[in-house]
């Protein structure tokens, strides 16, 4: 059974890991087999926006696309989060034409997104990528329908044992982001931390993806 790795940066081409791809619409690779695609709000230019969200609209009509994202709301950037917010919104009209996931970087925002998610009534699943708060927080966004991806803090953050102990075994997913570690890494120490083998964690995980991104394996 292979490894899914919900949220990666980097395409490696191993058989024995499912990776979903992060993409920007700016650098686009056809290549990649499965990805999300989105407008990271680092990266929001207002001089290509309208051509990035008729690239993301294109692309979620294709079976290679997984989901959006990474996309979302970051407090401790330069970018007003009033044009943050509008970058996000017109993302999720796209994505809520599909019944694709949603990858999201949230940064100090998380009541926002919460707000979003309610204002604009999204049932896309929406999963927040490199979790690494506090039980409270964690709580708050289970209670509100996202789903948690752990990945980088898992590793450094012996804290987060407690938080990810107590998320629901089907609401959450693994990744490595841009670590340089390995997502087996990441199974490992996921595998410790829940005191399940790795096989029993291989097969939650693959649940939850099928369950949530309505692909089967």
């Amino acid at each position: 059974m292979q490894f899914i790795n919900l949220h990666t940066h980097s395409f490696t081409n191993d058989t024995s890991v499912y990776e979903v791809v992060n993409q920007y619409p700016w650098e686009f690779q056809e290549s990649i087999p499965n990805y999300s695609i989105g407008i990271h709000p680092w990266y929001i230019d207002g001089n290509r926006v309208g051509t990035d969200l008729a690239c993301i609209e294109e692309k979620l009509a294709s079976t290679n696309c997984i989901a959006l994202g990474e996309c979302g709301l970051d407090k401790r950037i330069e970018i007003p989060l009033e044009k943050q917010l509008e970058v996000f919104k017109d993302q999720l009209a796209l994505v809520q034409k599909t019944n694709k996931p949603v990858i999201l970087h949230c940064v100090a925002a998380y009541q926002e997104v919460i707000a979003v998610k309610k204002e604009m009534n999204v049932q896309n699943p929406m999963i927040i990528h490199g979790f690494s708060k506090n039980e409270q927080v964690a709580q708050s966004l289970l209670d509100n329908g996202f789903y948690l991806s752990f990945g980088k803090y898992l590793l450094r953050n012996p804290e987060l044992e407690s938080v990810f102990q107590k998320v629901p075994m089907d609401r959450f997913f693994l990744e490595t982001d841009t670590i340089e570690e390995t997502i087996a890494q990441v199974y490992e120490k996921a595998s410790e931390m829940k005191n399940i083998p790795i096989n029993e964690l291989k097969q939650i995980v693959k649940n939850n993806f099928e369950a949530t991104f309505k692909r089967e394996f």
